[in-house]
């Protein structure tokens, strides 16, 4: 049933792509939508209260630098938030939270928060207040969702625009993402979810009393409006410290479903945004079919693994698959699927402990997290991770054929060359020198003391991977709430979150610049099978000359030992 569910799964995400896709090109290019005359003058009031011009465009640099003062304000904001929660008034009572809001933890947090990461060090129900959830989490989950769609947006335009100097005005595509995008799928999932029974209110924690005559503190909050639009925005912070596997979270399959939908819905649906406002709508689809393709290979692995009896227990001759770690609601498929469509992402939700996965089975989500957010991805982040590979694609293949480099009609000369290169390395610059330093430090040990060796490795290996993606996923066994971890993942994050913006930005401005190559008979078609083999080979080599070592040394080795 796990694999009707998969086809059930990518069936109605690719039948939502286009229609969605559509919408999104509406809201960017600011043309009418439905939802006009309840929103529009909204919008106007807010234009004028912030003081934006909304036909006043901005150059790349200018774009950028908004993007990185904004998201850099709201970080600081969030940091004062969570080290003065104790003074906000609200439940939970004092005596439940049991662990201290320290200034790393709360830096890392906001930090965190603010880069769609939601790399949690701390358990939420033993940590924040009501107050802290609503105020702080829940708005930034908006916020950061709708910096990183306007960052798509601006990206987009440096394609599909020629001789143009400017990729939009940020702070119009801040507002339009939030008002016509976030706000009302947020509203209808939230609404969905307290159909199917996720609590949404500000009640103290209840105590109750269970047939063995022992007290058990069940945790309330507004649990339904951090939910939704921590999915929807591919942020993936849950409410509680079980996240999807709380069954206040995430009680049934189809609570489940949705969440898993709302991933991935607004990511893939970009690939036809871009297809449509570039004129190369077959371009667009190419790239979601190489999605799908990478997604259900990592699928098959992942799921192989967790379903082959685990050898350790060979000798009691078991039955059945790897349930350590697992909801028995939801078992081997609905978690494994959960699995891989949140490393795939940047929203890091789960409902099953990844730690407890075998080796095969943490190497799948792993490889993701490594390769960037090339499959389906965060919200902008997404499309300008596979177009960034597309483009190295596009100029290994001209070098093959004999032909100056080009995609989507845009000529890749040494310029942009220089700075698809720097986004191609940076992350296993930045993912594996944070892991060399972990390891040869005695902090960075410290937090993998229950499982040295090639597990402990790939604890390291996967925190790294995972801030550096914006994800957030952790393997349960890394004990990452200290000095050590607080700041170094912080430079993962800030990394992932502004230094890859920054040069997407930039690379589409020189894009923009440009002008439109006219299409020809020796024209490389970036819209066909052979370039979809090419760009999931692309992608592949530049995955396993950067990080198969690593692997090597950690998922690999751990299997081959057993």
């Amino acid at each position: 049933m796990s694999w009707v569910e998969c086809a059930l799964f990518l069936a109605t995400l690719v039948g939502l792509a286009y229609p969605l896709g559509s919408y999104l090109v509406r809201v960017c290019e600011r043309r009418r939508t439905f939802l006009d005359p309840l929103l529009r003058p909204l919008e106007s009031a807010l234009y004028r209260l912030l003081g934006v011009h909304p036909e006043q465009e901005m150059s790349a640099g200018t774009y950028a630098a908004c993007f990185l003062s904004f998201g850099f304000g709201c970080a600081a904001l969030l940091f004062l938030v969570l080290m003065l929660q104790r003074a906000l008034p609200g439940g939970p009572a004092d005596a439940y939270l049991s662990t201290a809001m320290t200034a790393d933890l709360a830096a890392n947090t906001a930090v965190s928060f603010t880069t769609t990461t939601t790399w949690q060090a701390y358990a939420g129900e033993s940590t924040l207040r009501y107050a802290s959830q609503l105020i702080g989490l829940v708005a930034q989950n908006f916020l950061a969702a709708a910096g990183g769609l306007a960052v798509g947006f601006a990206f987009i335009r440096g394609l599909a625009r020629t001789r143009s100097a400017t990729l939009g005005n940020f702070w119009v595509d801040l507002v339009r993402s939030l008002l016509f995008v976030l706000l009302p799928l947020a509203l209808i999932g939230s609404l969905a979810l307290i159909w199917q029974g996720v609590p949404l209110n500000m009640s103290p924690y209840v105590v109750a009393h269970t047939l063995e005559g022992r007290t058990q503190v069940i945790a309330q909050g507004p649990v339904a409006a951090l939910e939704f639009i921590k999915n929807l925005g591919t942020n993936g912070g849950g409410f509680f410290n079980a996240n999807g596997a709380h069954p206040y979270a995430n009680p049934t399959p189809l609570t489940n479903f949705i969440g898993m939908l709302a991933i991935c819905m607004l990511p893939a649906a970009l690939t036809i945004t871009l297809g449509q406002m570039t004129q190369r709508l077959r371009a667009g689809w190419l790239l979601l079919a190489v999605m799908v393709v990478m997604f259900v290979a990592g699928l098959a692995l992942c799921d192989r693994a967790e379903r082959a009896p685990p050898p350790q227990l060979a000798d009691l001759h078991l039955v059945g698959g790897n349930m350590e770690g697992k909801e028995v609601r939801f078992g081997i498929g609905e978690s494994t699927l959960t699995t891989i469509v949140t490393s795939n992402t940047s929203t890091g939700s789960f409902n099953a402990m990844q730690d407890s996965y075998q080796p095969l089975g943490v190497l799948a989500p792993l490889t993701f997290l490594l390769l960037g957010e090339v499959v389906f991805g965060g919200l902008g982040t997404g499309v300008y991770s596979i177009v960034m590979m597309a483009v190295v694609a596009a100029f290994l293949g001209a070098l093959m054929i004999g032909r100056s480099p080009e995609y989507l009609g845009k000529k890749v000369t040494a310029g942009e060359t220089r700075w698809v290169a720097l986004y191609v390395l940076a992350s296993p610059m930045v993912v594996l020198t944070l892991t060399a330093i972990a390891v040869l430090s005695s902090g960075g040990r410290a937090a993998v003391s229950l499982n040295p060796g090639a597990r402990g490795f790939t604890e390291i290996l996967f925190a790294y991977a995972s801030c550096m993606a914006n994800n957030g996923l952790a393997l349960g066994g890394l004990d990452a709430n200290n000095v050590f971890f607080n700041t170094s993942t912080i430079v993962a994050m800030l990394a992932g979150r502004y230094g890859l913006a920054a040069l997407a930005i930039i690379a589409a401005g020189r894009f923009a610049a440009q002008g439109r190559v006219a299409v020809s008979a020796g024209t490389l078609a970036v819209d066909s099978p052979t370039f979809g083999a090419l760009l999931l080979g692309t992608i592949v080599l530049a995955g396993a000359l950067s990080f198969l070592p690593a692997l090597a040394m950690g998922p690999i080795a751990e299997f081959l030992q057993r």
